[in-house]
C-alpha cells in the first residue's frame, strides 16, 4: 500500500539527514574538526524533498512569497490576526501582537524536539530554572530594562523641593536599587554552576540548559519616538556547557556540528542555515548560525567560548569552590554559551517550508495550491478528520471515537467534522494545507458499511483507502519514523 511506502520512504529520509553526523555525545573529549573542514561532511536532503505525485514545486519569489506566507500565518493563527500589518521588522525584534495558537503549538514543538536533543538524550546535562528578574548595579552600556514602581517615580517627579541636581541623584539610586529583566539566560545558569556541581561529583564536562523568555530593548521607528525603546521580547533556549580550558576549543567544535546539523535536520533547503565565526570585542571566539531568509541571512543561534571570566566575576574570593575535576587536576572550567532564538528559528521554519506548487497539467497562476510543509515532528496538527455525505449522526460517532483514539495515542487531530459551514473537499484540502496538517482523514457512508476511510497526504495530495483500525498505527508509525533518527 501507498501507507506503507509512505512510511519506508520517511525512514529512509531520516537516515540520510544524519548520515555521516559523528562525534561522542558522552561526557569525555570529542572528536575534532579539521581545520577547514565542512562540519558536516556533505549535504543533507530532508523529508520535503522526495518527489511528490504530479506536482512540480516553484520556490515562491523574494517579496510576494513573503507577503503571501505573513498573510496565510495571520490566517491560519500561526501569528494573531490583527488590523494592523505585520512588518519583517516587528517579527525579527519581538514587538508583535504575538503567536497565534498553531503558531503557539509549532513553538512547543521546536522547543520539544530541542529539549531532547539536548537534554534527555544527554549524559550529563540538566534542567535549571531562573527568575525573569534579577539585581545588579547598572553598568556602563548596560540596555537592560529595569522594574521601577510607577508610585515611587510619581512621588520622586512631583516633588517640587527637590533641585535638578536631587532629583537626578533620587532617579539615578532608584535604576540602582530596582531589578532587571534578563536578557538572557547564561546569568541563571551561572548562578545554579556551584550547586549543581556536587551533581557530577564535581567531574567535568556538565551542562545546565534552560528555555524561557528574555527581554531586550527594541525600537520600532514607524510606531513611537527615535528615542523610546519597546521591550522586545524572545524564547531563548540555552545551553551552558563547563568544561576544562584544554577541550574547550573542541566541545566549540562538537557543539557547533551538533547545531548545524539540528537545525538543519527539519529543514526543506538545509542549504539554507550555515554558519560563521565571530569575535567580540575582547577577542573570544565563537560562532554564529544563521538562516538565509528571502531579505536575506539573519541569526539565530549563538556560540561563545567565554573563558573563566564570568564564573570568577560572579563568584569573587574562594576560587576553590569553582574547582571541577579534569582528570586529576583541578580548574576554574571554561564556559561555554549556546543560545538559541525559537522565535526566529520558528519564523525560520515557516519561511523555509512555504511552498507554492502546480498540477503538472496546467500553469495557471490562479491555480497554485500554497502549502506549509513542516516537518512531521514540527507540524503543529497531525491529522484533521472529517466527514463526508452520509447519516450525520452515525458519521460523527465514528469520527469522535477516532479523534480519541489518536489523541490517546499523543496524536494532534484537528475535528474538521465539527464544522458546520460547508466546504468542498478542495477548499478543505487547500486550508489544511496551509495548516500544514500532515494527513486529512475523510469519514464516509463507506466507513460505517466496510470500515474503509479515506487517507489523503499534505506532502503528495495523493488519496488512498485504508480500513479504520490501521490509521493509527499508519500515522505512529510516520511520525516516529521521523522523530527516530
Amino acid at each position: 500500500m501507498r501507507a506503507r511506502a509512505a512510511v519506508r520512504a520517511c525512514q529512509k529520509v531520516c537516515r540520510c539527514l544524519l548520515s555521516g553526523s559523528g562525534g561522542r555525545v558522552d561526557g569525555g573529549q570529542p572528536e575534532r574538526l579539521a581545520e577547514g573542514s565542512s562540519p558536516l561532511g556533505g549535504p543533507l536532503r530532508s523529508q520535503a524533498e522526495l518527489p511528490g505525485g504530479n506536482e512540480l514545486t516553484e520556490a515562491p519569489e523574494s517579496g510576494e512569497g513573503s507577503e503571501a506566507l505573513l498573510e496565510i500565518c495571520q490566517r491560519r493563527h500561526f501569528l494573531v490576526d490583527t488590523k494592523r500589518q505585520i512588518s519583517r521588522d516587528s517579527l525579527l525584534s519581538g514587538c508583535h501582537s504575538g503567536f497565534g495558537p498553531l503558531g503557539l503549538e509549532l513553538r512547543k514543538n521546536l522547543a520539544a524536539e530541542w529539549w531532547s536533543s539536548v537534554v534527555v538524550f544527554r549524559e550529563q546535562v540538566f534542567p535549571v530554572d531562573a527568575l525573569h528578574v534579577k539585581s545588579g548595579p547598572s553598568l556602563p552600556g548596560d540596555g537592560a530594562f529595569r522594574l521601577v514602581s510607577a508610585e515611587s517615580l510619581r512621588e520622586i517627579l512631583q516633588d517640587k523641593e527637590l533641585s535638578k541636581e536631587q532629583l537626578v541623584a533620587f532617579l539615578e539610586n532608584l535604576l540602582k536599587t530596582s531589578e532587571k529583566l534578563r536578557e538572557n539566560l547564561l546569568h541563571g545558569a551561572l548562578e545554579r554552576y556551584v550547586n549543581c556541581l556536587d551533581l557530577v561529583n564535581k567531574r567535568l564536562p556538565y551542562g545546565l540548559a534552560q528555555i524561557g523568555v528574555c527581554f531586550h530593548p527594541a525600537s520600532d521607528t514607524k510606531q513611537t519616538p527615535e528615542a523610546v525603546k519597546r521591550i522586545g521580547e524572545k524564547t531563548e533556549a540555552s545551553l551552558v556547557w563547563f568544561t576544562s580550558a584544554r577541550t574547550a576549543s573542541q566541545w566549540l567544535d562538537f557543539w557547533l556540528r551538533h547545531r548545524l546539523l539540528w537545525w538543519r535536520k527539519f529543514a526543506v533547503s538545509p542549504s539554507n542555515f550555515s554558519s560563521s565565526d565571530c569575535q567580540d570585542e575582547e577577542g573570544r571566539k565563537g560562532n554564529k548560525l544563521y538562516y538565509n531568509f528571502p531579505w536575506g541571512k539573519e541569526p539565530i543561534e549563538t556560540l561563545w567560548n567565554l573563558g573563566d571570566r564570568e564564573l570568577l566575576h560572579m563568584y569573587p574570593g574562594n576560587v576553590s569552590q569553582l574547582h571541577g575535576r579534569d582528570g586529576r587536576k583541578n580548574v576554574v572550567p571554561s564556559v561555554l554559551s549556546i543560545s538559541g532564538d525559537l522565535d526566529q528559528g520558528m519564523l525560520a521554519y515557516l519561511y523555509d517550508s512555504f511552498q507554492l506548487t502546480e498540477n503538472s497539467f496546467t500553469r495557471k497562476k490562479h491555480l497554485h495550491r500554497k502549502v506549509l510543509k513542516l516537518h512531521p515532528c514540527l507540524a503543529p496538527i497531525k491529522v484533521a478528520l472529517d466527514m463526508g455525505r452520509g447519516p450525520t449522526v452515525e458519521l460523527r460517532q465514528v469520527c469522535q471515537g477516532l479523534f480519541n483514539e489518536l489523541l490517546e495515542n499523543g496524536i494532534s487531530v484537528w475535528p474538521g467534522y465539527l464544522e458546520t459551514a460547508q466546504s468542498s473537499l478542495e477548499q478543505l484540502y487547500a486550508k489544511y494545507d496551509e495548516m500544514s496538517i500532515l494527513f486529512t482523514v475523510l469519514i464516509t457512508e463507506a466507513t460505517l458499511e466496510n470500515g474503509l476511510i479515506h487517507l489523503r497526504s499534505r506532502d503528495t495530495t495523493m488519496k488512498e483507502m485504508m480500513h479504520i483500525s490501521k490509521v493509527k498505527d499508519f500515522l505512529t508509525k510516520y511520525i516516529s519514523s521521523a522523530k527516530n533518527v
